[in-house]
């Protein structure tokens, strides 16, 4: 009898990977919190609304990381949806895209394109992934998304996760939005930040079905129109 292969996700070397990675992610995350308390209700609107470029240099050095949860829904979706090409808006220090990569490693292979403007981040990032094995799965774009995402797409698209600038989620979505597939899942972080995005993607125009989800994650879905 064959034994079962284990998921990547749930083996060593991205086990052990991510539970230190998830571990610094919630020391930084409270650092973070401690600064913009920081600041002015006012200051922090901007920062998170039109000023974006200045938060994501300010935070350089923060995880700025999904939940535990939220990997793992990602994960769950890439393997349900048997995703084989996955766009993501955020790479920051890797943690979505290692779970990203893992769902794509377990459907038996794939790519991975995800866009981080922060330099340093993206250099963090890849060690990370190198460390899980998963390289070969992973291209990761430096710079302003609204650029990195306007080119040398596939031409088909099966999964995004949207998890950098709020304000930007609706000029991504319009980007990708031509190459999705139908019943391509969109998962959208901390959605409830970004009014217009929510708007589009519930809306009874029929090009997606859409609900909310675990904290503050909308899934959405594209329609055949």
């Amino acid at each position: 009898m064959t034994t079962p292969q284990l998921p990547t996700l749930t083996s060593p070397p991205l086990s052990t990977l991510l539970a230190r990675l998830f571990t610094d992610a919630d020391a930084s995350r409270q650092a973070m919190e401690r600064e913009m308390n920081q600041l002015s209700p006012e200051q922090k609107s901007s920062l998170m609304s039109s000023d974006y470029l200045t938060l994501y240099t300010r935070a350089k050095a923060f995880h700025m990381a999904i939940s535990r949860q939220t990997g793992t829904l990602l994960y769950m979706l890439g393997r349900a949806c048997r995703a084989r090409t996955i766009i993501e808006f955020g790479t920051s220090f890797g943690i979505s895209t290692l779970h990203l990569a893992a769902a794509l490693r377990d459907n038996g292979g794939g790519h991975l394109i995800s866009t981080e403007f922060e330099p340093s981040k993206v250099a963090r990032a890849q060690q990370n992934i190198a460390a899980a094995g998963l390289s070969d799965l992973v291209e990761i774009r430096a710079g302003d998304a609204m650029e990195t995402l306007a080119r040398d797409l596939p031409d088909t698209i099966d999964l995004v996760f949207l998890d950098g600038a709020k304000s930007l989620y609706p000029k991504i979505l319009a980007l990708l939005a031509d190459r999705l597939r139908p019943g391509a899942l969109i998962v959208a972080d901390n959605a409830d930040a970004s009014p217009e995005y929510l708007a589009q993607v519930r809306s009874s125009s029929g090009r997606y079905l859409s609900v909310p989800f675990v904290q503050d994650v909308e899934l959405s879905m594209r329609l055949a129109v």
